[in-house]
């Protein structure tokens, strides 16, 4: 049995799979009618609607005024927090609620073994523009069928005030114990970053592959950290605590929350510690049964082209790194301050350096143990005082 399936085994899961076959089973339209639908509505010259399941901001004007003036729609966003918020959501949805499906990479098997996503065709997509590391990115793929593509990612590392904590601490997970940071240090609540993080810094270097010992050891590890431990934060929790002071530290997260603050003027900056960092990555896909896969999939042209991957990099809601080197280019023509923050640059030092050097590795989910084992103990962990 593969690692992903031994997830789909779990209580979650199972309740998951019950869902999804009612919904493939009644989602099973043919494109050329959805198609046929589609078009008869936008012929009447009534804006059409392309809805979007996603993490905040990706439906915002910001990203995509563009393209609702130049197909004459409206996306509408349903938005979620957390990769198991976002399985939540689409299981208890009706075939066809989201035409566009906007998840973390390590979601798309789950997505795709319950039958949640619409095959696609790579000749539609521009992966030639592709950095070769994220052309035939691990998930997006059953053999040669593809299901996602990806939009963007960024890095987890270090988030620290920069008036309080010295970047030569911040290079380092140890930080997070320091004594002069006791009751400042937050947590992003969401087990899967954090736990991926204090993993690396127990030596782990395949932060979630562990044998039943390196599991003990995570927990050991988290356990001596909660004395230090602020509290746990949502995306606003988090953004208003690092921004008033309350938090100098924040593990679980990167330059997608602080880059945003600092563009506002806040004192705060992430780092890649020394131990490594962990890669997030946002993948589009077409929700089964849609009834605008012509509509979705120019979606996903338009946010993938160099032209939208600008507008993704530079997204309002939170900053992100591109695949597209194009979008490179383009972005280092447009804002070369932007492409120096981010480390976007085609000479010298750049982020791919860091993905290739092996300092980054990708997030996923659990693979020796179950998501619920990894989730009751965060549970746990939260509630120790």
């Amino acid at each position: 049995m593969k690692e992903e399936d031994k997830n789909l085994q779990s209580p979650f899961r199972r309740r998951f799979l019950q869902g999804s076959t009612a919904l493939a089973a009644g989602s099973a339209l043919p494109l050329a009618l959805t198609s046929a639908n589609s078009w008869a509505q936008s012929s009447g010259g009534q804006p059409r609607t392309l809805t979007m399941l996603a993490w905040y901001g990706h439906a915002e004007p910001d990203v995509v005024a563009e393209f609702e003036a130049k197909h004459n729609c409206k996306v509408k966003p349903k938005y979620y927090t957390g990769g198991d918020n976002m399985l939540a959501l689409i299981s208890q949805s009706p075939a066809g609620t989201y035409d566009l499906v906007l998840s973390d990479a390590e979601y798309v098997p789950q997505l795709r073994k319950a039958g949640y996503l619409e095959r696609l065709d790579a000749k539609d997509y521009a992966f030639d523009d592709y950095f070769p590391e994220f052309q035939k990115f691990p998930g997006h793929w059953d053999g040669n069928d593809l299901y996602a593509v990806m939009v963007r990612f960024g890095f987890l590392g270090v988030a620290y005030n920069t008036d309080a904590v010295p970047e030569s601490k911040a290079r380092s997970f140890k930080v997070y114990w320091d004594p002069a940071y006791k009751g400042k240090v937050g947590h992003f609540d969401w087990y899967l970053p954090n736990m991926g993080e204090l993993s690396l810094y127990a030596g782990h270097k395949a932060p979630y592959k562990l044998e039943g010992d390196q599991f003990a050891k995570l927990k050991s590890v988290m356990k001596s950290l909660r004395p230090q431990v602020a509290g746990f934060f949502d995306y606003g929790g988090t953004f208003s605590g690092l921004k008033n002071g309350q938090l100098q530290l924040v593990c679980g997260i990167g330059d997608w929350i602080t880059g945003t603050l600092a563009r506002s003027g806040a004192k705060v900056s992430s780092v890649v510690p020394d131990e490594g960092g962990l890669q997030w990555t946002e993948s589009l896909s077409i929700g089964k049964g849609s009834r605008n896969r012509d509509l979705a999939n120019a979606f996903i042209q338009y946010i993938t082209s160099a032209q939208g991957q600008v507008k993704s990099a530079k997204m309002a809601a939170y900053p992100a790194l591109i695949p597209n080197r194009k979008g490179w280019e383009l972005l280092g023509q447009s804002d070369p301050a932007e492409a120096r923050r981010q480390g976007m640059v085609l000479t010298g030092h750049s982020v791919m350096d860091d993905i290739r050097s092996g300092k980054i590795v990708f997030r996923q989910l659990p693979v020796q143990q179950s998501i619920e084992d990894w989730n009751d103990f965060w549970s746990e962990y939260k509630e120790r005082a």
